[in-house]
């Protein structure tokens, strides 16, 4: 017999699908466990908004796609909007987080920073998801 079996797939795809988001969000908690992420780093006033949105992008993007892979029986779209919402709802969960390390402050603007962020991760995959679909269907000759 060759392979594994089906439970073994089931269990090994989705661990590749969360184990980086799980990885990506204990980055991120570390870093904000930090009085200073990046000693010596001072961001210009306002980009430390963009770096909020580029981290939580890819967070956005990692989370839509483990939410597609788990459920891929449900709308894309439907799976993608969790994904990022989850994102966000982490970088709520961050801010508040930082509340209690010293030096750091919770700011109403990075949650919307990491939202929009998410959100556009999101869109990302869903966009190279919808151009992948229709690059397989022109290679079979059904599109």
């Amino acid at each position: 017999m060759t392979g594994i079996s089906p439970k073994w797939a089931v269990l090994a795809r989705l661990i590749g699908l969360w184990l980086p988001v799980a990885a990506y969000m204990a980055a991120i908690f570390y870093m904000s466990s930090q009085s200073e992420p990046i000693p010596g780093l001072r961001l210009a006033h306002g980009t430390d908004k963009l770096a909020h949105a580029m981290a939580y992008s890819l967070l956005g993007y990692l989370m839509a796609r483990a939410t597609i892979g788990t459920w891929p029986n449900r709308r894309p779209v439907s799976m993608a909007f969790l994904g990022a919402l989850a994102a966000s709802l982490y970088g709520v969960s961050d801010e508040i987080h930082q509340s209690f390390v010293p030096g750091r402050v919770p700011c109403v603007g990075d949650v919307l920073a990491d939202a929009f962020g998410a959100f556009l991760g999101a869109y990302v995959l869903l966009f190279l998801h919808g151009r992948r679909r229709k690059l397989i269907q022109r290679l079979e000759g059904r599109g």
